[in-house]
């Protein structure tokens, strides 16, 4: 299903790890804005999760947790802006951005989208389902996925290349049933609100190679948060 972009290798390499760090250091500071504690600010205990797993010091998190909070001096101001497209061969985009500079990045992105087709507000979000994804590992022992989206009050679920499980769920309900696969012993790697396509493109590999390479460029820009693509 085309779901959030994940560009390969990006944790490999001083500058792609640099990359990473800009962002996850951005959703803090975003996300600190509800509230400086993880514990009553779910999108704050995800973004902290997110960073941990990714090796940011201890220093480095608690600062972009104080910054976005308002409790330093120093105080910068981001924006979520979202553009919608295609990539090449016809494929929908939803870009999402963090910036302190929105002129900035919209001419980034339109640079970015020469190869492409820079599209307005609802161009193809239309053919994408805003959903909560959570992606967990099985706890030890026979356990059966579909039970427990039952139970934990998730929509839908697939299966995961790697042995774990993607459970959908309504946007306003994914901290419920994230604390309810926990409580079941699941291991959660990842959870987030992302647009799923309705209709993924399936791509020979030539045009599949161009449209990662359009997809790698649009992510190694500072700005660019997120990418959700409609590509199978």
């Amino acid at each position: 299903m085309g779901a959030q972009w994940k560009q390969k290798g990006r944790e490999q390499g001083a500058a792609a790890k640099g990359r990473l760090f800009t962002k996850l250091a951005k959703e803090i500071m975003v996300a600190a804005k509800g509230g400086a504690d993880p514990a009553s600010n779910p999108r704050l205990r995800l973004a902290v999760e997110q960073a941990k797993k990714a090796s940011m010091t201890r220093d480095t998190l608690e600062r972009a947790i104080k910054k976005g909070a308002g409790l330093l001096d120093e105080q910068v101001q981001y924006d979520t802006v979202t553009y919608e497209g295609f990539a090449p061969h016809q494929v929908p985009v939803i870009v999402e951005c963090l910036t302190e500079n929105k002129n900035r990045t919209a001419t980034n992105i339109r640079v970015l989208f020469r190869k492409g087709q820079l599209g307005s507000s609802g161009s193809v979000s239309w053919d994408f389902l805003r959903r909560g994804v959570i992606e967990a590992a099985p706890p030890a022992g026979e356990v059966d996925p579909e039970t427990t989206a039952i139970e934990a009050g998730a929509q839908d679920l697939e299966a995961c290349e790697d042995g774990q499980t993607r459970f959908l769920t309504e946007p306003s309900d994914l901290d419920v049933v994230a604390r309810a696969l926990t409580a079941q012993g699941w291991t959660i790697h990842l959870q987030n609100l992302a647009y799923i396509a309705k209709n993924p493109v399936t791509l020979e590999p030539d045009a599949r190679a161009e449209v990662e390479a359009f997809l790698d460029a649009l992510d190694a820009d500072d700005d660019v948060q997120t990418l959700y693509v409609g590509l199978s």
